[in-house]
């Protein structure tokens, strides 16, 4: 007879589970302190499900590394020790930091090196993550567990009285595939290549089929799409809609209620979830819905949201269809108690970069054909500087994709504000507001966005952040100078 839960995936259309696999308690990574952290990037065994235990790599004991908290003006003083069979590099993705704190791919450091970070930490409140950056092999080692969350606090976001402690959930999403002997698989096939890797396992802080007990009670969940080439909609499958209080740049101006989110790989979101209303007993999925994929080729669209099937020019691929419906997390609802639900309060300021005292605009065309990915009509070079900024300047950067596939562009070391959106959904979107380090651009859409170069000189990159897309040469240096 089947489950609740597995009434519900039927329900959602969603694909049958393997039987192999039970729900397992999502866990949360451990928390650390930047102040004198030692990372040591690994081969481990670890378990992602009751019984079922892996090789991972990852920068801490479990199958992601661990969650690195710290607050607006603290120091960080982080040594990576690598003990992997390959070089690697570590990127503080979202932070302003040195040049030679950023992770650039050509400070990889070989087997059995270190690599010394020191850095003040001059962000706001927020989501942020950390990941590995080697040239060519991003894709397989974040895949494999190299990455984990940074969650800075700071006073302003203290006094809000957002819910904290084990009312806080952070959840690292990837997407990967398990081969017969459950290790995971990453080998990208030829039309892979192009269109991006998909998995058919989601996982959430690297546990496969997470489920989570809750409390009738709010909430915060920050969510990281930590997946290869994945956009994730995420909504409830009660169609209950949840309040949007963050993106990448931490709290937005002002809370917005929504029933869906759009997630590029690399972008997070702050959530506040109320189960108050909820019954006890009930199971509650946060998923991500099915969608149209908005990959082109030949006018015809890559891929079936509804059916999770193979769509045209996916021939050969495999992985769960961009735009199928994927269960993420599952929410088992078992305790009552008396609900808190937030109330909105004045949040804190917030600056955003003028695009009326731009010193200057700049286009960047986004192209993927013959098995190349390029900007402006060149793959990455690792000494080339593309581009010159002066240091200080406010400056407008448009983002053309002129090719078949989505594209989540990404810039080190500013964040900046989404003032435009030209063509394809031809809006700026409600997450899309504040303060943003990862912008997603559809097929024939052009995306300009302000950004004021500031806090550091040094050479830095821009690039897509789909990771077999970067891997491939979708990157480029720029210096601020």
């Amino acid at each position: 007879m089947p489950t609740a839960a597995g009434r519900l995936r039927r329900a959602l259309g969603l694909p049958e589970l393997p039987p192999r696999f039970k729900r397992a308690p999502l866990r949360m990574p451990a928390s650390v302190s930047a102040d004198g952290l030692t990372l040591r990037a690994a081969a481990r065994r670890v378990e992602i499900a009751p019984g079922v235990a892996v090789e991972a790599w990852s920068p801490g004991d479990g199958p992601v590394g661990p969650t690195i908290r710290v607050r607006t003006g603290d120091s960080a003083r982080i040594t990576l020790a690598n003990a992997l069979s390959e070089p690697t590099i570590l990127h503080w993705h979202g932070l302003r930091v040195p040049e030679m704190a950023d992770g650039h791919p050509r400070l990889a450091i070989p087997t059995g090196a270190t690599y010394q970070y020191e850095f003040p930490v001059i962000d706001r409140a927020g989501t942020y993550w950390y990941h590995a950056h080697p040239h060519h092999r991003t894709g397989v080692q974040v895949y494999r567990g190299m990455a984990g969350l940074l969650v800075i606090g700071d006073a302003a976001e203290d006094a809000l009285g957002l819910p904290e402690g084990e009312h806080e959930l952070p959840l690292f999403i990837q997407d990967r595939r398990l081969a017969a002997d459950s290790t995971f698989a990453y080998e990208p096939a030829m039309h892979e290549q192009m269109e991006g890797f998909f998995g058919d396992a989601v996982f959430a802080n690297g546990i496969r089929l997470p489920s989570k007990s809750v409390e009738t009670t709010t909430y915060r969940v920050r969510v990281v799409n930590g997946t290869t080439s994945r956009i994730l909609r995420l909504a409830l499958s009660n169609g209950q809609p949840f309040t949007l209080i963050g993106n990448d740049g931490g709290l937005l101006p002002a809370p917005a209620t929504l029933t869906h989110i759009d997630m590029g790989t690399g972008e997070r979101v702050d959530l506040l979830i109320d189960f108050g209303t909820v019954a006890v007993g009930s199971r509650v999925m946060l998923m991500s819905a099915a969608f149209e994929s908005p990959a082109r080729m030949g006018g015809m669209s890559m891929g079936r949201g509804m059916g999770g099937g193979m769509g045209m020019g996916r021939m050969g691929a495999g992985g769960v269809a961009q735009g199928a419906a994927m269960a993420l997390v599952e929410f088992t609802v078992d305790r009552a108690v008396t609900p808190v639900s937030w109330k909105p309060r004045p949040l804190p300021r917030l600056v955003t970069p003028d695009p009326r005292t731009a010193k200057r605009t700049r286009t960047f065309q986004f192209n993927s054909a013959m098995m190349q990915h390029t900007i402006n009509g060149r793959e990455f070079d690792m000494e080339r500087i593309d581009e010159t900024v002066r240091f200080g300047d406010t400056e407008v950067w448009t983002f053309v994709n002129d090719s078949p596939f989505p594209h989540p562009v990404h810039m080190h070391e500013v964040q900046f504000r989404v003032v435009e959106r030209i063509g394809g959904r031809a809006r700026i979107m409600p997450w899309e507001r504040g303060l943003k380090d990862t912008v997603l651009v559809y097929p024939g859409e052009r995306v300009s966005v302000a950004a004021t170069f500031d806090s550091y000189r040094g050479r830095f990159l821009m690039h897509c952040h789909n990771m077999v897309h970067e891997d491939m040469g979708m990157m480029m240096n720029y210096a601020i100078a």
